[in-house]
């Protein structure tokens, strides 16, 4: 089964900020296309796969706010294929009340965070306060915990090896590290293979094609391909492409001596259950 488990749904500029839109705008150059979100083209994107996850996203710090109402409406249009995944701020208040309602009575069946994005830090009390009531919910977190376009953000917040301490604290809470947590690629591998309930996805890595073979080749010597996740990070790719990526990602290596990722080990990922794995 094909599960995409990293797709965006926004609307701009209602959804997203003037600032964050200019950031993506200044990275792209040339390249830049309008990241605003149609649902109806959202959903034929995921005619590939039989599941995709859908995400919503909370991050005032760089003007990004998606409501969990907006996200539940959609995937409620498509039960049978769509999951959706809410987003709560952890600078809120009331941010634990706000994951009870996304999940009591939205009915969302997972988390969303960045700390990056929201500019509070993994060790912080309020983002573990979030984590503990995740936790306790049995509901999975998918975590931005890597680099981003956006220019007023700390990296040094930013990487994976700051999930130890919390994968130690909330040893049930099954966390997903979106993109490999780029460029700490092997920092992310390391964790994974460490701990049993961290997995990490391979969302919006091809189009960084030595990046990306190198993190897979990396995830292969360290044992843990079979932790990696299939996404897609849906408007920015679509998961049709990045499985075309993944099948043609030994083409750049013919003709040298560099190691081959086996064809078997990325059908495997493309077809990989991670609804099953995540408990979802």
């Amino acid at each position: 089964m094909i599960v995409d488990i990293h797709t965006h749904v926004w609307e701009s500029p209602c959804h997203l900020g003037e600032q964050f839109l200019a950031d993506a705008r200044a990275v792209a150059g040339d390249g830049y296309k309008d990241i605003a979100v149609d649902l109806t083209r959202h959903w034929a994107a995921m005619e590939p796969a039989d599941r995709a996850v859908v995400l919503g996203f909370r991050a005032r710090h760089v003007g990004v706010l998606v409501p969990n109402e907006y996200v539940a409406e959609y995937v409620a249009q498509h039960p049978e294929k769509l999951i959706g995944f809410c987003s709560v701020d952890p600078q809120d208040p009331d941010a634990v009340d706000q994951l009870d309602h996304a999940v009591q009575t939205l009915k969302l069946r997972g988390l969303k965070m960045g700390p990056i994005y929201q500019n509070v830090a993994p060790e912080d009390s309020r983002f573990r306060r979030i984590l503990r009531r995740a936790e306790e919910l049995r509901i999975p977190l998918l975590i931005h915990q890597g680099t981003t376009f956006c220019a007023n953000v700390s990296l040094e917040i930013a990487n994976p090896i700051q999930l130890q301490p919390l994968a130690l604290e909330f040893p049930n809470l099954k966390m997903v590290i979106a993109h490999m947590g780029h460029p700490w690629i092997d920092e992310t591998m390391v964790l994974i293979r460490k701990n049993r309930n961290v997995f990490a996805d391979i969302s919006a890595l091809y189009y960084r094609p030595w990046q990306f073979y190198n993190g897979m080749v990396s995830a292969m010597e360290y044992g843990v391909l079979d932790r990696l996740l299939f996404g897609s990070d849906y408007p920015f790719t679509t998961p049709g492409s990045t499985i075309e990526a993944l099948r043609k990602m030994n083409s750049m290596v013919e003709g040298t001596n560099l190691p081959r990722i086996p064809e078997a080990a990325i059908e495997r990922l493309i077809n990989r259950d991670s609804l099953d794995l995540l408990g979802i």
